[in-house]
């Protein structure tokens, strides 16, 4: 099920003239694996960490270092499972964030949906986002998938 949506765009030139006049501003933003890549690349993240709080529907307790942005084998990008960020989505049901980065034109975008997989009672059909498990089956404390979690 989706509990949250977020968006965010970031011009890219006027996010690096921001870090050239604020250089802490990029180890607070970032940790040092972000670091080193270029300002577009940086300007995607910070649109990403962006849109991951609005999908949250707030910051809570994450810090800008619970929000890594890291790029799997097959090149898409996700949020490392960092302990702030775990325990912000099971605080709000979440346990699936999902991330869709670009940067074109000047402009970097980034699109995050937040989805709780686990199944819940008053779901009678007990499907969820195409994962279909009966409550019965399960053992206690298993969800109906944990493909792909965070």
């Amino acid at each position: 099920m989706i509990l949250g949506i977020g968006v965010d765009t970031v011009e890219i030139g006027r996010f690096e003239r921001q870090l050239e006049r604020t250089p802490k501003l990029v180890e607070r933003l970032f940790v040092a694996s972000e670091r080193g890549l270029s300002g577009s690349s940086l300007a995607a993240r910070f649109a990403a960490k962006e849109a991951l709080i609005k999908a949250l529907g707030g910051s809570g307790a994450l810090a800008w270092h619970d929000m890594q942005v890291v790029r799997g084998v097959d090149r898409a990008p996700s949020f490392a499972p960092t302990a702030g960020l775990t325990r912000e989505l099971r605080a709000r049901g979440g346990d699936r964030v999902h991330l869709s980065m670009t940067h074109d034109g000047g402009i970097a975008t980034a699109f995050v949906v937040v989805e709780g997989t686990a199944v819940q009672a008053s779901d009678a059909s007990g499907a969820f986002g195409g994962v279909s498990a009966s409550p019965s089956t399960l053992e206690p404390g298993q969800t109906a998938s944990t493909e792909g979690a965070l």
